[in-house]
């Protein structure tokens, strides 16, 4: 196994040691292992614990919603539209209180559909996969298999 596997195993925090002992021992190195890092994505997508997503939108939308998770955990409050603090003024409080809630309802909304989208997509695949494999003749061959003789 590769010594930055092993590393990485290690976090981030590993990586951020490793360029500091490197500036202290000989600045060149240091600044090898920085570009390292950054030129092999270290501290970017799939190195920080949001998973490996299929395209960088998904990757965008994930980050925002750990964000607003994460956010939504250190406030206070019964309800996730109920943790900004007072403002003073009862009627702004209670506009700003709707708009989240109704933000926050309308990001659920577009999430389910969303995955409706998705799963009309794989079915829709499916299916023509499936009709693509009854219509064909008997004999012919599958794509990608091979006979052996």
């Amino acid at each position: 196994m590769p010594i930055a596997f092993k590393i990485d195993q290690f976090g981030v925090l590993a990586w951020v040691f490793l360029m500091v002992l490197g500036f202290v021992i000989w600045w060149p190195l240091g600044l090898a292992t920085l570009a390292f890092i950054i030129f092999t994505g270290r501290f970017g997508r799939g190195h920080m614990g949001y998973g490996r997503c299929a395209d960088r939108g998904e990757y965008k939308m994930q980050k925002l919603q750990w964000k607003m998770d994460r956010m939504r955990s250190r406030m206070m409050g019964g309800h996730a539209y109920d943790y900004a603090p007072t403002s003073g003024n009862r009627a702004f409080d209670e506009y700003r209180s709707e708009t989240l809630k109704r933000l926050e309802d309308e990001q659920s909304e577009f999430k389910e559909f969303l995955d409706r989208l998705r799963f009309a997509k794989d079915k829709t695949e499916f299916d023509e996969f499936m009709n693509e494999r009854k219509n064909r003749p008997a004999n012919e061959e599958p794509k990608g298999e091979q006979r052996p003789e």
